[in-house]
């Protein structure tokens, strides 16, 4: 009979010790999810002084594809940059950093990026980064950054000439075709002389002095294509 009590009564201290164990562990895991947690929140929640890195751009051709990418980072980096100040009541943005390198490509998908970012940088700044070569349309986004923030690299090759254009079939859409180059180059040198301190004229001469003309990093900065050299 004693026998049985004292069995039953191991059998309840084997109890209460494995439920005991088995609080502290869940006690310690609730503790270490709460950490985890706590070090997560700590990551994502930076403070407005000290933004995340915020930086896109365009390496290589021009074509939808990568237009497209800088298009959409664009939108996404301006959305997520956005900075409230709780005392003032105000809303700043955090500048983007931009990086060109490109021989050129599509006139169409130029423009594309470039009307997103003026529309941007009217309240997101963007630094744009030329590097390596910045050529033909890349010329104008590199441009269009924000003013005072715009930088080439000091080996930097630039590149700017006229609308190239292929046209072959009935003399009606040979005609038609070459009077959307001109448009276009009409649009692109205007959007230049907007960004650069060239003229419209100034970019006409020097385009018919020569096919392709090549500059340094200094002299890009004279004509106004960029304001800092690295």
């Amino acid at each position: 009979m004693n026998f049985a009590k004292n069995k039953d009564s191991k059998k309840k201290e084997a109890e209460q010790e494995e439920e005991q164990t088995q609080a502290e562990q869940n006690e310690e895991s609730e503790e270490l999810a709460e950490q985890s947690v706590e070090e997560l929140t700590s990551l994502l929640s930076l403070p407005a002084e000290t933004p995340p890195c915020r930086l896109t751009g365009i390496y290589g051709e021009l074509n939808e594809e990568k237009c497209s990418e800088a298009v959409y980072s664009l939108l996404l980096l301006k959305d997520a940059g956005r900075i409230h100040d709780p005392e003032t009541g105000e809303e700043s943005y955090a500048p983007i950093d931009f990086y060109i390198s490109t021989y050129g490509g599509s006139a169409a998908e130029m423009f594309a990026v470039y009307d997103i970012m003026r529309d941007t940088r009217d309240e997101c700044p963007i630094h744009t980064h030329g590097i390596g070569k910045v050529m033909s349309g890349g010329v104008l986004l590199l441009a269009a950054g924000t003013k005072g923030a715009r930088k080439i690299g000091k080996n930097c090759r630039v590149m700017i000439h006229g609308v190239v254009s292929g046209q072959h079939g009935r003399l009606e859409d040979v005609e038609n075709e070459f009077e959307e180059a001109k448009l276009t180059q009409r649009l692109y040198f205007r959007a230049l002389a907007e960004e650069t301190n060239m003229t419209e004229k100034y970019l006409k001469k020097m385009i018919e002095r020569r096919t392709n003309v090549y500059l340094d990093a200094e002299e890009a900065v004279d004509l106004g294509i960029a304001d800092i050299i690295i």
